[in-house]
């Protein structure tokens, strides 16, 4: 178990900064985030939804909007980024991920606003992931793309990822990344803090 206090989610957001130095939250999805998460992914071009989902959809099916609200059932977990944008909170990018305790791997897939790529925002995305991945004790991270989704295979690599053919689809293509950072070294303070408790439950779990 991931041992998080999902009673308080707030606690583990966290501020980054774009590459022009404007501030985005990442925090996990509340009930309130209904119709603005649902109006994101509405907005997104029809490549993104398709690289995104691996198909053509127009928005969140009923019962996948249902699964990106459930914030710690079976392990999964979804985070949006937001940005102010004229006075308001605006969504600009959105991550799912998923702990897998047996294999201490963590699965993820994300995407960005169309109208906010290369800003950055996908990097530090990916960056906080790391530490979301660090803190609940995985020891790889990996994800899934379209081997036609260059913006994806850019943005892993350039991050760190290695690539490997996908074990059951040829469309596919993983890519990995080895997670080495300890506790007591993740950048991002939530998830220190969240790692250090996750430590005192389990003094098991590397140092």
């Amino acid at each position: 178990m991931s041992t998080l206090r999902l009673d308080d989610l707030k606690q583990y957001s966290d501020t980054l900064r774009t590459r022009h130095g404007d501030a985005l939250t990442v925090r996990f999805v509340e009930p309130r985030d209904t119709d603005e998460l649902q109006h994101y992914f509405r907005s997104l071009t029809t490549r993104s939804r398709y690289n995104r989902f691996f198909g053509a959809i127009s928005e969140l099916p009923k019962g996948l909007l249902h699964d990106f609200l459930q914030v710690g059932e079976r392990e999964r977990f979804t985070v949006i980024a937001s940005m102010m944008v004229d006075g308001f909170e605006t969504i600009v990018a959105e991550a799912r991920y998923a702990l897998h305790a047996e294999s201490s791997t963590l699965e993820f897939g994300l995407s960005v606003d169309d109208r906010w790529q290369g800003h950055g925002i996908g990097t530090a995305l990916l960056k906080n992931l790391e530490c979301r991945a660090a803190a609940l004790g995985a020891e790889h991270m990996f994800g899934d793309t379209l081997r036609s989704n260059d913006t994806m295979i850019s943005l892993a690599r350039k991050s760190g990822f290695a690539f490997i053919n996908h074990p059951d689809d040829w469309k596919l293509v993983r890519f990995d990344k080895e997670i080495t950072v300890a506790p007591k070294e993740i950048p991002c303070a939530s998830w220190h803090l969240a790692a250090l408790s996750r430590q005192a439950v389990t003094p098991s779990a590397s140092a």
